[in-house]
């Protein structure tokens, strides 16, 4: 029996803060019938992995206990029975964990192909937050154009690729933020309007910018206390989608109000989602978002790319909330260089 090939992981020790992060040696995955084997050269650092970190988002059965939910980079072996790739092909993909090493294996329907003109560093930064986004904003949210969106966090990864993908799409959107430098990112991406939430009350402002009338569509991530102004700012058969509960699981719920103005609240989480689930979701994409990267009307915003030996520091710069867009780990020399597919 041959030896395992190793590669270089970021691990997490012991439950607990950034310093909990370490290098270590893991075997090489090896790709099962229906997997792609990713050679990576860039991983997304999103706040899964850092509950993940401290001890509160354990992964599903069967996924691997290294933090990384979403990597770009080149195809190293294929499954026999994955079809419709080569080896040294270039693409992100959408992970169940694993994706803080130099490989991952993923399943093949969770694979995009990388679009022209972007780094592993920005593709890396599609498959989360566009997976989340378009599984929650257009199939079960069904935003359609001329409708109004208001997306809480907006200068968050999830947050400036809403915004860019409904406004592309013929949305009126608004975004809530904490600074005026957010609010003003949120507003050159596509946002009319975006709301202070430390100064502004959302709820008045939105309401004054769409005639009284509210968002047909809310991206909640915040939960808690957010509940009932969500409610009041949903117009008549609005639908608040919950994709995070940042301020609490529970809040009060005016049932009078949701019956009286017909509204849908309904959520969910990416990660135990099924394969075929997730495939739906990446064959969405492919058809209807993955156009609006080729021409350039949707690009991902990255706030910063850190080397792979910095992921401590990644999940510190992430933990303090100042960043617009995504931050990156890179683990190849030319991460953020554009790379032909």
């Amino acid at each position: 029996m041959s030896a395992a090939v190793m590669m270089q992981v970021i691990e997490i020790s012991t439950p607990g803060g950034p310093e909990v992060l370490r290098s270590a040696q893991r075997p090489r995955p090896l790709p099962r019938a229906d997997e792609i084997l990713i050679e990576v050269h860039a991983a997304g650092v999103n706040r899964p992995d850092l509950a993940q970190r401290a001890g509160a988002y354990p992964p599903p059965p069967g996924a691997s206990d290294l933090p990384g939910l979403e990597v770009a980079g080149r195809i190293a072996a294929l499954g026999s029975a994955v079809q419709g790739w080569r080896v040294g092909d270039a693409l992100c993909a959408l992970c169940n964990g694993g994706g803080y090493a130099e490989y991952v294996a993923v399943a093949a329907g969770q694979c995009l192909p990388l679009p022209p003109g972007l780094s592993m560093a920005e593709a890396a930064a599609l498959p989360e937050t566009f997976f989340t986004v378009w599984s929650n904003v257009f199939m079960r949210g069904r935003l359609a154009p001329g409708e109004v969106l208001l997306v809480h966090g907006g200068a968050s990864g999830i947050g400036t690729t809403a915004i860019q993908l409904a406004y592309a799409l013929g949305a009126e959107v608004y975004a809530t933020a904490g600074n005026a430098q957010k609010c003003a990112a949120c507003e050159r991406l596509g946002a009319r309007r975006c709301f202070n939430y430390r100064d502004d009350d959302f709820v008045a402002g939105l309401l004054a910018a769409t005639g009284d009338r509210g968002a047909d569509v809310i991206l909640d991530m915040v939960g808690g206390d957010y509940l009932p102004r969500n409610l009041a700012a949903l117009a008549v058969d609005g639908r608040l989608l919950q994709i995070a509960t940042q301020r609490g699981r529970e809040a009060p719920l005016d049932l009078a109000l949701m019956m009286r103005k017909r509204l849908t609240l309904t959520g969910s989480t990416l990660r135990p989602q099924s394969a075929a689930a997730k495939a739906a979701i990446a064959s969405a994409l492919r058809a209807q978002a993955w156009p609006l990267l080729h021409d350039g009307r949707v690009r991902p915003v990255l706030h910063r790319v850190l080397p792979f030996a910095q992921a401590a520091d990644a999940h510190r710069l992430l933990e303090q909330g100042e960043h617009i867009g995504k931050i990156i780990l890179a683990l190849h020399p030319h991460a953020t260089e554009s790379t032909s597919p």
